[in-house]
């Protein structure tokens, strides 16, 4: 429903070579009389700006809702450990839910050496039997935060088993393990399907490494997957992109300091790798003879940046790559299924791969 207050979103960012300090209010109806729209740039390039961004009418009633109430961030835990325990339960949750009501079935296994789930619809029609996609999870590479709550959509939307990979995460396996278990994953899924029937796909996390393993499966060459799905993702390490310093994984909501410097926050999973390696940020590597590409992201993305970037590079690398943008949401918003915009963008993505596999 609509929410039934009006709320705007009040911030003040300073931008200093990826450097930002924001603060931001919220209030019922306008805001303050002293506050005001303005910008004024510096002359070293600094802007400072005060914006008052109301909650948009082209986004669902259901979206706006969200918009208006922000308690996610009053529910996740705090610390790693915990995170892991929070996210692991929701997808033995979600795995219980799909055996409940009898949608799909979901086994672990072993592939190359690597735990996997196997998520298999109870329907799967005769031309889908020889095809397979292979989910790389969220999390920021230390904990999995989607290996059954990703790849169940997905795979009951397009009718497809999905191979969730449980690689070593960081930051007690950092870079590249997590690499070298889905390249393994991969190796294994190759000895039953044809390339051309295989694709992988990720978001956030799952996104980054989607791109990594194109970019080494080229330098081993192996033969590419029939396509990728790089949803909300970045494909360089070693520069903030635009979106980084206005929003937060919640988008306006939250703590919205950016890190000083574009390693920061992912320390753990890059561990002691260059930030221009090629496979680390593919936005340095050849991706030339790449395979169709979906990008798909949100316009208060904190990646709307990093995947638009990478977007780009596959186009000027002469890729297929297409690239969906949706209106006013937060990073990954597909997570919650309760959005008709999630809905809308697990169609496309269903779509996408129905539509590229086999050829």
């Amino acid at each position: 429903m609509r929410p039934s207050k009006q709320i705007v979103f009040l911030f003040t960012l300073v931008l200093i070579g990826g450097f930002c300090a924001v603060t931001g209010a919220a209030q019922d109806n306008a805001a303050p009389p002293h506050q005001k729209d303005s910008s004024i740039i510096a002359n070293d390039g600094t802007a400072y700006v005060t914006r008052i961004v109301p909650v948009p009418r082209t986004i669902s009633s259901e979206a706006q809702h969200l918009l208006a109430n922000p308690e996610v961030e009053k529910t996740l835990p705090s610390g790693l450990a915990k995170w892991r325990l929070y996210y692991d339960a929701l997808q033995v949750t979600a795995a219980k839910s799909l055996h409940a009501d009898h949608s799909a079935e979901v086994e672990t296994g072993s592939l190359g050496g690597v735990p996997v789930k196997y998520i298999t619809p109870a329907s799967v029609p005769e031309g889908h039997r020889d095809r397979v996609l292979i989910n790389l999870h969220g999390g920021g590479g230390t904990s999995d935060t989607g290996s059954i709550t990703e790849s169940a959509p997905l795979a009951l939307r397009s009718h497809t088993k999905v191979i969730a990979v449980l690689y070593r995460l960081a930051p007690e396996h950092p870079f590249p393990a997590g690499l070298d278990d889905a390249v393994a994953v991969y190796r294994e899924v190759l000895k039953t399907y044809q390339p051309s029937d295989v694709g992988i796909f990720g978001t956030s996390s799952g996104a980054v490494l989607t791109a990594e393993v194109a970019v080494k499966l080229k330098q081993l060459g192996l033969p590419m997957p029939g396509a990728l799905g790089i949803f909300s993702g970045t494909g360089d390490f070693s520069r903030n992109g635009d979106s980084q310093a206005l929003f937060t994984q919640h988008g306006l909501t939250g703590n919205l300091s950016v890190p000083e410097a574009p390693k920061q926050g992912s320390e753990s999973y890059l561990g002691n790798a260059s930030l221009k390696d090629p496979v680390v940020s593919p936005i340095y590597a050849d991706l030339r003879g790449f395979p169709p590409t979906l990008f798909v992201t949100s316009t208060r993305d904190m990646l709307l940046s990093g995947t638009t970037i990478l977007h780009r590079a596959f186009l000027r690398a002469g890729v297929d790559a297409r690239l969906v943008v949706f209106e006013a949401l937060w990073h990954a918003f597909w997570e919650d299924a309760s959005l008709p915009e999630s809905q809308e963008a697990i169609g496309f993505m269903a779509q996408f791969f129905e539509t590229q596999l086999g050829r």
